[in-house]
């Protein structure tokens, strides 16, 4: 039986694929294991496909582009019950896959490698262009361990060990360079056993440029961490933006402020009133954002929604709207007021404009607020006959 498949993507590397086939038969041997090597072949054409089946490796033909793609593919037709994934260029040893295995016999769900020193990994000289050693790597590792509490030292670290039903309960989806990110991303969210093992990186031994393309692929890494935290991405931010700038508004309706030479008054207050629509429709969007990844499984189930979905419905959000819009029409009416008061002629802009700014304002949160019920309804729409079957079916 078939523990362990080692898995290489590979898009023309007919210059260092037979040694590392070769030292994953050395390292499947060190380690005891019963276990086959797949290339997730990629549309080479430099004859890769030929060389891996001479040397007994199994080759599957990803037609479909991506790395993500590759692996994926890899993943799905591999036979062991442990998945072990590396590139095929030599900058990962594979013959020193034994500690990856005993972590995964261990429990571990996914063993990520690590090349950096903080993690007591090590760097061959040339091996790491600068850039990604001291700058790209450390920060999207410190992003990573901060926006998803996940251990790993490196984030990116190409070499990696997960057991087949981590990767079914991770479902990954994406089809590029990302996919390397989501792997750790959702296995953080989802509360899998995510262990570390140090390793040397090595210089590569291909003659031609790599495939990864240093700033586009980290930003495409950046951007794929963000979109899955809209938490630091919109809703810290907008309820940030949204106190600051609630405070000060209404501070300023009272009247205006005199800070030593500098006078806050009407322009203040206006801006005020911008920053508070501005945080509100942030903390909506992180809403938008999240429900959507929730009821489309892009991320694991959420206590918070599941109660939100529960509690929160369409008529309760279209009457807070409502008031709110009516309240912001009041104030404005107490200017209309004054107006036909005094025959629709000149008004006092210092005693006039704050209740207009402030009801123009309500207004706009009001009907922020009428838009979101509707969307988050139409979200939800799936997501309570799931939950009244689940009911159903247990009694």
């Amino acid at each position: 039986m078939i523990e362990v498949t080692i898995i290489m993507p590979c898009l023309n590397e007919a210059e260092t694929l037979a040694g590392c086939i070769a030292a994953a038969q050395r390292g499947l041997s060190a380690a005891g294991v019963e276990g086959e090597i797949l290339i997730a072949d990629n549309g080479s054409t430099d004859g890769s496909q030929e060389i891996a089946r001479k040397l007994g490796a199994r080759v599957v033909d990803v037609p479909e582009k991506g790395y993500g793609n590759a692996l994926r593919a890899g993943m799905e037709a591999a036979s062991g019950q442990f998945l072990i994934m590396g590139d095929s260029d030599l900058s990962y040893d594979f013959s020193e896959i034994a500690p990856f295995v005993e972590r995964l016999r261990a429990g571990a769900d996914l063993v990520m490698g690590c090349r950096m020193p903080a993690g007591g990994g090590k760097i061959a000289p040339g091996a790491m262009p600068w850039k990604h050693r001291w700058i790209g790597n450390p920060a999207l590792t410190f992003i990573g361990r901060l926006l998803f509490r996940c251990p790993a030292h490196d984030f990116h670290c190409g070499l990696r060990a997960l057991t087949k039903d981590a990767v079914h309960k991770m479902d990954l989806r994406t089809t590029g360079m990302e996919f390397a990110s989501e792997m750790v991303i959702k296995a953080s969210l989802r509360g899998l056993r995510i262990e570390e093992v140090p390793i040397t990186l090595h210089k590569d031994g291909r003659s031609r440029p790599p495939h990864l393309r240093s700033w586009r692929d980290g930003w495409r890494h950046l951007r794929f961490m963000l979109l899955f935290s809209p938490r630091w991405l919109l809703l810290y931010p907008g309820v940030l933006l949204f106190l600051l700038g609630g405070g000060l508004f209404v501070r300023l309706l009272a009247g205006p402020v005199t800070i030593g030479h500098i006078h806050f008054d009407l322009n203040t207050l206006d801006l005020a009133g911008f920053t508070v629509l501005f945080g509100y429709q942030m903390i909506l969007l992180a809403c938008f954002v999240r429900i959507f990844a929730y009821t489309r499984g892009f991320l694991p189930p959420n206590h918070i929604l599941s109660h939100a979905f529960g509690f929160f419905t369409l008529e309760k959000g279209l009457l807070g709207g409502c008031a709110v819009i009516l309240a912001g029409i009041g104030l404005i009416g107490i200017t209309l007021a004054d107006w036909a008061s005094r025959g629709f002629g000149d008004l006092d802009p210092l005693a006039n404009t704050r209740p207009v700014i402030a009801g123009r304002t309500l207004i706009s949160i009001g009907l922020q607020t009428f838009l979101f019920s509707l969307v988050f309804s139409y979200l939800g729409l799936d997501e309570r006959p799931a939950k009244e079957e689940t009911k159903t079916s247990a009694k």
